[in-house]
């Protein structure tokens, strides 16, 4: 009988046991889900949450994972979401069972709640590709194994703090706002360390010397290896030393000194003699008249029919160039018209079996020969780049110039998206537009950041993204703008162009990021900004698509030929975020074109790295499993 009772009551314990773990247990997971709740009430988002009260949270909310308990939530992914704006404190801040969190490629602002960065189960933290500020003082969770903050605004010293994360295997700071020291960090598992483009100074500590250039670039006063030493104090002389060596300037070396400076300036003079009369013996030989070339059509736009006759073997190449023809032979290769653009026709010209090159008549040069020689020459060698088609070679004369390119075999991104969309089309696949967009984009970066602040493509479109055997994308038409004496603002190219272009026709590298963004929805939607053959109208692409947006998220947006393509959709999302904020109304609420180059590299690389972390916390959603 007392038996018995024991068992009753040891019963009765276990089932009060269970209960209050039960209740512990909903607690919990209703408490995460108000948090959720609190955060998208607060931040507006683009693509639609699906995150309602009424609905089990752990196997219908998008981007949640749970536990397999189903007790907490223990991962948010809800990477290229358009979410806008600040997150509140005590929203995600509150999960304290979080193991990931990715918020990248957002539209994300202001300062980081204390609370999310002090969660203390946080393994791993994506937050790039937004626009955060502010500094970052608060304690980090001692769990961190991956932080990535870069492509943001955050401010002030890097925290000492990350001395204490024992566990961090990758940290990711660069293209942000930084400054000071590089802290000392020794940590035996860190593997991956980038702080480049930053504005910290001073030398970089002695754990971290083992990492490459490419870790700290963009910080110019950062030195120590595996950049630059750091200079040293210049070694001081005593005065005593310094007066013995005056005494020793005897009057015979002075009279020396004299001399050879009295035979520097005749000899000068003698070559400054000889330039003028060289200068002016080229002048008289432009003085001659025009002649069409041997075995060619007497056409009217026959790109030899200003050439002067004097001037048949004055082809100019670049250096490094492997051609070797001339003038003449250019001029009796059989010719092709290919198109006639902004700035001049261009020609398909065959001069052998083996050699094929695209010249471009140029029209409305607005600068004299010595400032297009100059101009030219400067272009050529910024064009030496695997994403610029390559400058060979240019003629100049007072009634022709002619620009000499390298022919790309597999045409222009607009002939390949538009030039034919019936039976028989082969169409163009997703990671062949990514691949596209990306050699683009690098070789914009590159000409903004070789050219100066002040130099900009201005003519960027798909015509003028050419491609090679390997469908990587390369830029056409460097450097003309600037020597037009008008800007190409026909009514039927200012699809391309951003709205202060159109009013002040000057062209920024700003605006060349708004073109470049009109290029990216043109890729994605399938849809040109220039009107359709005998229509003047022009397609505002970027106002369409911002419409599909505001009203309902849909695939519309997308070209039909991309929806075949399963589990690109996140990506083509991202890549719609990145060409949106290309094309924003303000310039300065633009990104760089290095931002660009860095956002679309993105779109795989972090998907794999979250993935690979992920995984087993997905495991509990079985197919219900959402993409990191």
């Amino acid at each position: 009988m007392k038996n018995s009772i024991i068992l009753h009551i040891l019963a009765i314990a276990t089932i009060i046991f269970q209960l209050h773990n039960l209740c512990v247990a909903i607690g919990d997971i209703r408490s995460d889900a108000r948090a959720l709740l609190q955060f998208a009430s607060s931040v507006p988002h683009v693509r639609k949450l699906n995150w309602n009260s009424t609905v089990p949270i752990c196997t219908s909310w998008v981007g949640i994972t749970c536990n397999n308990e189903g007790t907490r939530v223990i991962a948010i992914h809800l990477p290229g979401h358009g979410l806008f704006g600040p997150i509140p404190q005590n929203s995600i801040g509150k999960l304290d069972a979080l193991r990931i969190l990715s918020l990248r490629s957002n539209f994300l602002n202001g300062s980081l709640p204390n609370d999310i960065l002090s969660i203390p189960s946080l393994q791993f933290l994506y937050l790039q590709n937004n626009n955060f500020s502010g500094d970052i003082s608060t304690p980090l969770s001692p769990q961190l194994s991956i932080l990535d903050l870069s492509f943001n605004s955050f401010s002030g010293n890097i925290p000492r703090t990350l001395t204490n994360l024992t566990r961090l295997t990758s940290l990711n700071l660069q293209l942000n706002s930084f400054t000071g020291p590089v802290p000392e960090l020794n940590i035996t598992r860190l593997r991956l360390l980038n702080v480049s483009h930053n504005s910290l100074n001073g030398s970089i500590p002695s754990s971290l010397q083992k990492f490459p250039v490419s870790s700290f670039l963009g910080n110019s006063f950062l030195c120590g290896l595996p950049l630059t030493p750091c200079a040293s104090s210049s070694p001081s002389y005593p005065v005593n030393t310094l007066k013995k060596h005056n005494k020793k300037l005897s009057l015979g070396v002075i009279l020396a000194i004299g001399i050879g400076s009295f035979v520097l300036v005749i000899l000068l003079a003698i070559l400054f003699f000889c330039f003028l009369k060289k200068k002016d013996e080229d002048s008289v030989g432009e003085l001659t008249v025009k002649a069409v070339p041997p075995g060619k059509n007497e056409k009217s736009d026959d790109f030899g029919s200003g050439v002067q006759a004097a001037e048949k073997n004055k082809l100019v190449f670049f250096e490094g160039s492997s051609y070797n023809f001339d003038l003449e032979d250019l001029l009796r290769a059989s010719a092709e018209v290919l198109g006639k653009g902004s700035y001049g026709t261009a020609y398909k010209a065959i001069l052998d079996e083996s050699t094929t090159v695209v010249v471009k008549r140029v029209r409305e040069i607005g600068v004299a020969k010595k400032d297009f020689e100059q101009h030219i020459e400067f272009v050529g060698r910024m064009g030496r780049h695997p994403n610029i088609v390559p400058l060979c070679a240019y003629y100049y004369s007072k009634d022709e110039k002619l620009l000499v390119y390298e022919y790309m075999l597999a045409g222009s991104l607009s002939a390949l998206l538009h030039g034919n969309r019936g039976i028989g089309r082969t169409p163009l696949d997703w990671e062949t537009r990514v691949k596209i967009s990306l050699g683009a984009a690098k070789g914009l970066s590159h000409i903004h950041s070789e050219g100066g602040s002040r130099f900009a493509h201005g003519n960027i479109k798909s015509s003028n993204i050419l491609l090679s055997t390997d469908f990587n994308g390369c830029i056409s038409d460097l450097g003309l703008a600037p020597l037009m004496n008008f800007p190409p603002t026909k009514s039927r190219y200012i699809g391309y162009y951003a709205p202060e272009t159109a009013e002040t026709q000057k062209f920024t590298q700003k605006s060349d990021v708004y073109s470049f963004g009109v290029l990216l929805l043109e890729l994605l939607t399938g849809k040109s900004p220039l009107p359709a053959s005998g229509h003047d109208e022009v397609v505002d692409l970027p106002r369409w698509v911002r419409s599909v947006v505001r009203e309902e998220w849909t695939a519309e947006v997308f070209d039909e030929e991309l929806m075949k393509h399963p589990h690109v959709e996140e990506e083509m999302v991202q890549m719609l975020q990145i060409g949106l904020a290309c094309v924003a109304r303000v310039s300065d609420m633009r990104p760089s074109m290095d931002d660009v180059v860095k956002m679309i590299g993105d779109l795989r690389s972090s998907d794999s790295s979250e993935h690979r972390y992920s995984s087993e916390d997905n495991r509990s959603k079985g197919s219900n499993a959402q993409t990191p």
